[in-house]
């Protein structure tokens, strides 16, 4: 008994040590942002002494910053909500439909989200530049929402499968069809589920690079990562702009985690009780 407070001043100092790791690159990038230029490159003082907006007023000013943005977020949003769709649409019958090898598509869905994305860059790119996509919204859309479909659906499927079956059997009984069911049924209730996949695929999209680096060439497509990487200039790295960039598109991030944490944590337990 006399040595659990022990135990839990270990665990909160612990947890201080973790989140002070974790928020330490973006307290930094924080106050970088906000430092003149002729305190970029001093250690001391770590605070700016003269905290100025000025790299924020030049990330908008001086290059298309907004058409930037919006490529982002309108990208993340259709991939989280391609992805939401597709993957309920495939994870409902892997729940409750009686389907043959139900379990090895499953473990492919899971083995899917293992698979390093590198490998795929070329057959992707090759793919979108015979299609005329290169440069489009719709080649980074189909290839972020084709690797964030398989997280989504193994959450949904699970969650569609902690949902008491008894639901399903009584919508079926009361002369529901399997998709009246679905639509009407279990749809409304996996609302956590829906949004804890939505918001990782909208982070996915809002966050990967590496596609959006490859398969866009100009503003018109260009997403936040990618952007943020090609800010150096020929003669000199604009490292206050960098650091502003880096502060703004992190904020949305944090807020939808922030709202949706209970929702995010649900969805990703989803099942793991279950005997």
């Amino acid at each position: 008994m006399t040595a659990r407070p022990g135990r839990d001043i270990v665990s909160r100092l612990l947890l201080v040590l973790v989140l002070v790791w974790t928020l330490s690159p973006l307290l930094w990038q924080g106050i970088t942002s906000l430092k003149p230029d002729s305190e970029l490159m001093q250690l001391s003082p770590l605070l700016p002494s003269h905290p100025t907006l000025a790299h924020y007023r030049a990330l908008f000013e001086h290059q298309p910053f907004h058409r930037i943005m919006l490529n982002s977020f309108g990208i993340a949003a259709l991939t989280a909500m391609t992805a939401l769709v597709v993957g309920a649409l495939a994870a409902f019958p892997l729940a409750r439909l009686p389907v043959r090898g139900k379990l090895l598509m499953l473990g492919f869905v899971l083995g899917a989200t293992m698979f390093p994305a590198i490998l795929t860059v070329g057959p992707l790119f090759m793919f979108m530049r015979v299609l005329g996509l290169r440069d489009t919204w719709w080649a980074v859309l189909v290839s972020h929402t084709t690797f964030a479909l398989p997280l989504t659906i193994w959450m949904l499927a699970n969650f569609f499968r902690e949902l008491p079956e008894d639901l399903y059997r009584a919508a079926r009984v009361d002369g529901c069809s399997p998709w009246q069911a679905f639509t009407r049924i279990l749809l409304p209730l996996s609302r956590p589920g829906l949004t804890a996949a939505g918001v990782l695929a909208f982070i996915f999209s809002w966050t990967e690079f590496l596609y959006a680096f490859t398969f866009t060439a100009t503003e018109a497509s260009r997403t936040v990562p990618v952007a943020i990487v090609l800010f150096p200039g020929l003669h000199e790295i604009r490292w206050g702009e960098i650091a502003a960039a880096s502060v703004v598109v992190t904020v949305p991030v944090i807020v939808l985690v922030l709202v949706f944490h209970r929702h995010i944590v649900q969805g990703l337990t989803a099942g793991a009780l279950k005997g």
